[in-house]
Order: C-alpha cells, then structure tokens, then sequence
C-alpha cells in the first residue's frame, strides 16, 4: 500500500480501488454514498488485503 493510494482512499475511496475489480470499486462507490467515512474505512481495508 503506497503513500500514494492511501491520499486516494482518503480523498475518493472509489479511484484508490480501481484495479481491484469492479465488485471492490461498487462496493466503496456505495458505501462512499452512504457517508464519506464508511467508504474511506472499505477502501483502507481493501487496499491493506493482501493477494
């Protein structure tokens, strides 16, 4: 996890998750719509996973 990709998730959750797939992207879009903090939260997790 870059420096980087954290500001993303911090500042558009969706974009930071963009190459994880597009249930990872509709997943943080919806929960970013939801409130900002849930979806910061989702894409940290998401991006902290290991492959």
């Amino acid at each position: 996890m870059s420096l980087f990709r954290v500001i993303l998730a911090i500042f558009f959750p969706p974009l930071a998750v963009i190459d994880r797939g597009c249930g990872s992207v509709l997943i943080v879009f919806i929960l970013t719509c939801a409130g900002w903090v849930p979806g910061v939260i989702a894409a940290l997790v998401i991006l902290n996973k290991n492959e």
